[in-house]
């Protein structure tokens, strides 16, 4: 049976695990919002009882939290492989934006929920004080690019990531998968016009 990392695994009835359950529940709550969506809702979306999802789950929230911590997870995983990175922070933020697009193809279903997630509970504000946390790593990123020449000084850094990531969280709206790009392609072409315009061009040698 799938399980999530620190959860403790559950018998279910033949045929239904944690992971199936919560994929379905992620398209209800996408399709529907998670206020909008009931355990009744997904009771019948599945063909099961409520008492039967409740031997995977205790609440519907705890369904929040383990896909809200599935594409933070992702996330923070490719911020901790860019702390790895030597050289300059213009090529970390850069392998931080590449990583970040391939989580959300990956993830997609996960990720636009997080994205989604407005802070009405206790599961939505600990999501959004993590985004946070992304945010002021990509922030500090673009920070130390600027401190070493690397990025345009004209515009605040704060805004650069909002900007950035806001071209990479946009994909949510529109990407889907088996069309068009493939998500290397995808992670290419985001890079490409990010950082095309937001690297300063090599200054002429001093006479």
């Amino acid at each position: 049976m799938t399980t999530t990392p620190g959860s403790p695994a559950r018998r279910g009835r033949p045929g239904y695990d944690l992971e199936s359950l919560l994929q379905v529940a992620v398209r209800l709550f996408n399709e529907r919002g998670y206020d909008g969506t009931s355990m009744e809702d997904l009771s019948r979306k599945l063909g099961i009882t409520k008492s039967a999802i409740y031997h995977h789950v205790p609440s519907k929230q705890e369904l929040l939290r383990l896909a809200v911590d599935r594409a933070l997870g992702g996330l923070f995983a490719v911020a901790a492989e860019t702390e790895g990175i030597e050289g300059r922070a213009i090529d970390r933020l850069e392998h931080l934006v590449r990583g970040s697009v391939l989580v959300l193809v990956e993830q997609l279903p996960f990720v636009t929920l997080l994205l989604r997630v407005r802070g009405n509970t206790k599961v939505e504000r600990a999501a959004l004080a993590r985004r946070r946390e992304f945010d002021r790593i990509v922030t500090e990123l673009v920070k130390q690019a600027e401190t070493e020449g690397d990025v345009r000084p004209d515009i605040d850094p704060a805004v650069t990531s909002r900007l950035l990531f806001g071209m990479v969280n946009s994909l949510t709206e529109w990407y889907r998968p088996r069309r068009g790009s493939s998500p290397a392609e995808l992670a290419e072409a985001v890079s490409k016009i990010a950082f095309d315009g937001l690297r300063l061009p090599p200054q002429p040698a001093s006479a």
